[in-house]
């Protein structure tokens, strides 16, 4: 399973990376693996604040939909329009080009809370 050390982990299967303020997120390799094909990708949150596991979207997949929880607080400043018919990115690269919100971090210390990714690895059995 593709765990990359340089990324933070939440407990329901997001992914971050930081740049300065901002976090880049993303569903884990292991999450897209579990839920199938990714079909559509649903974001309402853009330009909004959400606090550390509010729901800020949905996945859908072939077989069902799925919430995405925000492993940070903090306001959505951009939807990966890549994904914007094109959501197998989420499948094909889900650390890279599949990634699905940037977030203006509001509480930095909130990393500190999230898992790394052998932590991640022991929970999901990798």
């Amino acid at each position: 399973m593709n765990l990359p050390a340089s990324l933070k982990y939440s407990k329901e299967h997001e992914w971050v990376r930081v740049e300065g303020d901002v976090a880049y997120i993303g569903i884990t390799d292991h999450a897209q693996k579990e839920l199938g094909d990714i079909v559509y990708v649903d974001i309402d949150t853009l330009d909004k604040d959400v606090a550390q596991n509010d729901v800020f979207g949905t996945v859908e997949a072939v077989k069902t939909v799925s919430d995405l929880f925000s492993p940070l607080s903090g306001t959505v400043l951009e939807i990966n329009d890549k994904l914007d018919g094109n959501p197998e990115l989420v499948n094909s690269d889900p650390y890279g080009d599949g990634w699905i919100i940037k977030l203006s971090m509001s509480d930095a210390s909130e990393l500190d809370g999230l898992l790394s990714s052998e932590t991640y690895g022991e929970l999901v059995g990798a």
